[in-house]
């Protein structure tokens, strides 16, 4: 597996593993367990989630699979990179802190390896990552980070003191974003800029929720290279610079496919084949979210 290092040092794998609509239904937790379980055997070692998804019940899927791998001694603590996010309204100095607690709890981790605030809200930026260093100095978090900043929030995120300093441990170590082949929009400011500050993109969504699985030139180049559409389309996310893909798997065949996508390699002619089918963006458009 390659690895993207954010700005203070930690080495995230530029594949991982997506939780969200897991845990909104009982009935589906035990499949959702095993799943996450089974990508941990496969070697997954970064996943991602929020409180938000299944209002903490995608957290409590991670930890009950971690709590086992981890017991069982497949995996060490160290190996994995668990990401989770805060509720926009509850990203108070005071609440940011809360809501870390219980997602910690549900998690059933000591320290969240990297946390996010999910998008913009009400609440100050200043107030938020002042709350994200308290947790950081109180080893709650290892790093923090943001998702669905366009280039104007990342700006004024990294206006504030020592906020993304590229030699600092306590900046910004992430931008989560809605990036796909069909969703180019990110590469005409946003992703450029990150890669000025060494801050990875995280694109979730990377095959646009499966349709582009269905997409007659993804398969057409997939059938050459044998791999299928989905793979095409995922590989093409990973071969960008500075990009992290943590597209969501359920089934086995689908774990196996996003692990195998990441060493799969577009030639020349196939990269120009999907340009002229999903042209890169010819000016600035909003931030696409899900």
């Amino acid at each position: 597996m390659r690895y993207c290092q954010t700005p203070g040092g930690a080495a995230l794998p530029v594949l991982g593993l997506g939780t969200w609509r897991m845990g909104e239904a009982a009935g589906r937790r035990a499949a959702e367990v095993a799943a996450v379980r089974e990508a941990i055997a496969m070697g997954y070692r970064l996943i991602d989630t929020a409180e938000m998804y299944g209002e903490g019940g995608a957290e409590s899927v991670i930890g009950a699979a971690v709590g086992a791998a981890l017991r069982s001694g497949e995996v060490r603590r160290e190996d994995l990179f668990i990401v989770s996010k805060v509720y926009p309204h509850n990203a108070s100095r005071k609440g940011t802190a809360a809501a870390c607690d219980r997602s910690r709890k549900r998690l059933g981790l000591d320290c969240i390896d990297l946390y996010l605030l999910h998008w913009r809200g009400q609440f100050a930026l200043a107030e938020t990552v002042a709350a994200f260093r308290d947790l950081r100095s109180a080893g709650r978090i290892a790093a923090w980070g943001v998702s669905n900043f366009d280039t104007a929030d990342m700006q004024e995120l990294l206006a504030l003191p020592d906020a993304g300093a590229a030699d600092a441990a306590d900046g910004c170590a992430t931008n989560q974003v809605y990036y796909s082949l069909s969703t180019r929009g990110p590469e005409f400011f946003l992703l450029p800029w990150l890669r000025q500050h060494r801050i990875p993109l995280m694109a979730y969504s990377p095959i646009d929720q499966g349709a582009l699985a269905a997409a007659p030139v993804l398969r057409s180049i997939g059938e050459r290279l044998g791999a299928t559409a989905a793979q095409v389309a995922l590989a093409w996310v990973l071969a960008q610079e500075g990009v992290v893909a943590i597209p969501k798997a359920v089934r086995t065949a689908h774990l196996r496919e996003n692990l195998a996508a990441a060493q799969l390699v577009l030639g020349q002619e196939d990269l120009a084949e999907l340009a002229r089918h999903f042209p890169p963006p010819r000016r600035a458009t909003p931030l696409a979210m899900l």
